[in-house]
């Protein structure tokens, strides 16, 4: 790899070889902190990662390993060997197992557990849906998200449809967003919920922007959520209702957002507890979140038309979770052709 030989190169003349940069601090920057200077010779860099590169040992003067705060001398050749992000480390395959219920040529179906984390994002940059998509199909490399059509919460359990093809992507997020897509929910909800129809426009909440709340004006947007009461159950002296939940819309954060809206925040959710009885944090419920499976999806083939559903029954830790509350076993399966959502 060519290294510059001169001092007298300008800002503009590093080294990009090999992922490898190599500059020379020029006179008019001598004196400053080498994290400054560095901003300023390698600015398709942030200075953050500058600085977490220095202080990784990432960056070396003359060989050697400098302090962040060195004050850069006029000559110096410094050479920063650049490190993948989290968000550019991302998007590499894993071996992580899949629950494949349905595949063809153009789509698969997924039955998704708690726990699972479906795209990286901040705090889960591995260990996702996504990085087992990647393994065992590279070829969805090529569509955009790897195929991920919609999402589902990490303690969310349930059926999940991802793309093959951009082709089937496109005709499957046009279903969505004409709300042709059957997306049908089991969960476990605090007090006796009223069946109903929930209007309510869903968005950031500006007070804690790692929520979600009812928002209204532009800021808003439309979400439609049905709820039938199946069943009734208690914990020592509280209510627990059963219910299914039809979603028209895929608001982040919906099901529970809206529930919690109504006074029956979902059993176990760590996030949205309003109105939650006293001793609810006794209730051990193993996957650590909340009581919401994706029950039923039912799309429309994106190839060939065919109308398709499919159905996952609750799984084993939120049913003996709702046995712990005294919802009776019959009703933890429903006949769903018989429901009104």
């Amino acid at each position: 790899m060519a290294l510059p030989d001169s001092p007298e190169n300008n800002t503009s003349d590093y080294i990009d070889e090999e992922e490898i940069i190599a500059v020379f601090v020029p006179d008019h920057l001598a004196g400053e902190r080498l994290d400054k200077v560095l901003a300023q010779l390698v600015p398709q860099h942030s200075r953050n990662r500058l600085k977490t590169w220095i202080e990784d040992g990432f960056v070396t003067i003359a060989g050697q390993v400098p302090k962040i705060r060195y004050a850069a001398q006029a000559g110096d050749h410094i050479v920063v060997i650049p490190q993948a992000s989290d968000e550019e480390q991302a998007y590499v395959p894993e071996d992580i197992p899949l629950d494949i219920v349905y595949e063809d040529s153009e789509i698969l179906v997924i039955h998704k557990p708690a726990g699972m984390v479906v795209h990286p994002a901040n705090g889960n940059w591995s260990g996702t849906l996504l990085n087992g998509l990647l393994y065992r199909y590279p070829q969805i490399a090529s569509v955009p998200r790897a195929g991920i059509v919609h999402r589902l919460d990490k303690d969310t359990s349930g059926l999940l449809m991802v793309a093959k093809t951009l082709e089937a992507q496109t005709d499957l997020v046009r279903q969505l967003q004409s709300r042709q897509v059957i997306r049908r929910y089991l969960a476990l909800a605090w007090g006796q919920v009223r069946s109903q129809t929930v209007h309510s426009p869903i968005g950031r909440d500006p007070r804690d922007r790692l929520k979600m709340a009812l928002i209204t004006g532009s800021a808003g947007k439309p979400a439609v959520t049905h709820v039938e009461l199946l069943e009734m159950g208690a914990f020592n002296k509280a209510k627990v209702s059963l219910v299914a939940c039809r979603l028209e819309t895929g608001r982040t954060h919906q099901i529970r957002v809206h529930l919690e809206s109504l006074g029956n925040a979902l059993v176990g959710d760590p996030v949205y507890k309003k109105k939650n009885p006293a001793d609810a944090s006794i209730l051990e419920f193993s996957r650590g979140g909340q009581a919401l499976h994706a029950a039923v999806l039912g799309i429309k083939h994106p190839k060939t038309k065919e109308e398709l559903l499919w159905q996952a029954p609750m799984p084993e830790d939120m049913k003996e979770l709702a046995l712990r509350l005294n919802v009776p076993e019959g009703a933890l399966w429903p006949d769903w052709e018989s429901l009104n959502v």
